[in-house]
């Protein structure tokens, strides 16, 4: 089932089964404020398992650009396009959201970018990042890195 993010009131529906369910509805909330204040974009997401090809191509980008596997099981992914973007996105059971930037354009920028929800712990496969903090109204402290996309995809 599909869910649009409400921003104004956070809710934990769909990840429910997080230990830190609160910060990554946060965090999820935040995304949601950004695309709708940037691109009157409304954030809608669904069970990982409704988004099997998006999960796919998100954790495809990860191993073939940097031989990454992500050890958490993904709770809800969403994809869209907005101004020539492609965007994906995948939030994990741990608190982990990665995103996936791809412009269209060949051109274009495409990046892959990582945020950890306020009270998490950095993974172990992304212990070769360095994460800068953030703060946000909606989701506490919020921890980012990212990564630029070589290949096609």
């Amino acid at each position: 089932m599909t869910y649009a993010v409400d921003f104004t009131t956070v809710s934990t529906v769909g990840l429910e089964s997080s230990p830190i369910a609160d910060a990554l509805a946060g965090l999820r909330a935040n995304e949601a404020r950004y695309f709708k204040n940037k691109f009157d974009h409304v954030f809608t997401v669904e069970p990982a398992s409704d988004a099997a090809s998006t999960v796919e191509w998100v954790h495809r980008i990860l191993k073939e650009e940097r031989g990454i596997v992500i050890a958490a099981r993904p709770l809800e992914a969403t994809a869209f396009e907005v101004e020539g973007i492609r965007m994906a996105y995948v939030f994990y059971e741990d608190g982990l959201s990665i995103n996936v930037m791809y412009t269209i354009e060949d051109s274009g920028k495409r990046a892959v970018g990582f945020k950890l929800s306020d009270g998490m712990e950095i993974p172990g496969e992304l212990s070769a990042f360095k994460f800068a903090r953030q703060k946000s109204k909606l989701a506490g402290t919020i921890r980012g890195s990212y990564f630029v996309i070589k290949n096609e995809y």
